[in-house]
């Protein structure tokens, strides 16, 4: 069993597929794909599913993982105790919902790179069954989800608490709306409608909120940036937990305003979660203590 064999391994679970992770590690396809062969009749284990429309990480490949990454992790440890400075380069996988993005997760990415000036982070958008897909998987170390009411997070993740607020109307400024402490649904019904598209939990939540009453002019964004975008523009008002709107660059600078749901006590808590496994990488442990810290300070400056 050779080293390049598990990095190769990991490589096609993290870029889902052969042909990219050859790319990503500028090796051939088939000198890849033949590591990985001989790798599997040493195990005895099939690794890849082979299909005609490509090579996928099978169930076997993706319960040796995470033994495979621990295996990564101590030759890196060697690597740096030896002192091969490059092999400390540790890279940080996060994933996160866009309602997480500047408020929270960008902040604590600045304390991070003071307190690990040589870690690599790799940031990617996207939505939440997403990131527990990859988290499961071992291609994020971190992922930022929310959750409402009664959701539950997948078993085989731990979860740690970083936001509990609930969700408010985010309206243009200038817009009649803006003048009111409040805003009911018969109110957003009545207006130009931004949703979440399908797969985002505010989409979840517009369509509990509505009921099978909705807005007649709906159009959809792509993540709660992209929300905020077009109601600072006056294209519509939309739906965001508060978190994702106080402190915002739009909100500060005036062009945004969050307003509460009359009559609606729903909660909607975001959360950071990771692999369940004996033992937590530093950096995850320390990239989720830098995500509280954030949290705490901006708890703070609200009281």
């Amino acid at each position: 069993m050779r080293l390049e064999q598990i990095e190769y391994l990991v490589a096609v679970s993290k870029h889902g597929s052969l042909r990219r992770a050859s790319e990503h590690l500028h090796v051939s396809q088939p000198a890849l794909s033949e590591a990985i062969a001989k790798l599997e009749r040493e195990l005895g284990v099939t690794l890849l599913d082979r299909r005609r429309s490509g090579a996928r990480i099978s169930h076997a490949g993706s319960d040796l993982l995470q033994p495979m990454g621990e295996v990564l992790d101590a030759v890196a440890r060697l690597r740096a105790a030896a002192g091969d400075q490059l092999a400390s380069r540790r890279l940080l996988r996060v994933g996160t919902v866009n309602a997480g993005t500047v408020t929270l997760l960008l902040p604590a990415l600045r304390s991070f790179q003071t307190q690990h000036p040589s870690s690599l982070v790799e940031v990617c958008n996207l939505q939440q069954d997403d990131i527990y897909r990859r988290v499961t998987e071992g291609t994020l170390e971190v992922g930022l989800v929310n959750l409402l009411d009664g959701d539950d997070v997948p078993p085989e993740l731990d979860h740690t608490p970083l936001a509990t607020g609930r969700p408010v109307a985010v309206i243009p400024a200038g817009h009649p709306l803006a003048e009111r402490d409040e805003v009911s649904a018969d109110d957003l019904r009545g207006e130009h409608f931004v949703a979440m598209r399908a797969g985002y939990l505010m989409h979840r939540f517009a369509h509990r909120l509505f009921g099978d009453d909705l807005p007649l002019e709906w159009y959809a964004a792509d993540g709660a940036e992209m929300g905020k975008i077009m109601a600072a523009q006056g294209i519509g008002i939309t739906l965001l937990p508060d978190y994702s709107v106080t402190g915002d660059p739009l909100e500060r600078a005036g062009l945004i305003v969050a307003r509460p749901l009359t009559s609606d006590h729903t909660s909607v808590t975001m959360v950071a979660v990771r692999r369940r496994q004996a033992r937590v990488p530093a950096v995850v442990q320390d990239m989720i203590g830098q995500l509280q810290h954030v949290r705490r300070n901006i708890q703070s400056l609200r009281v």
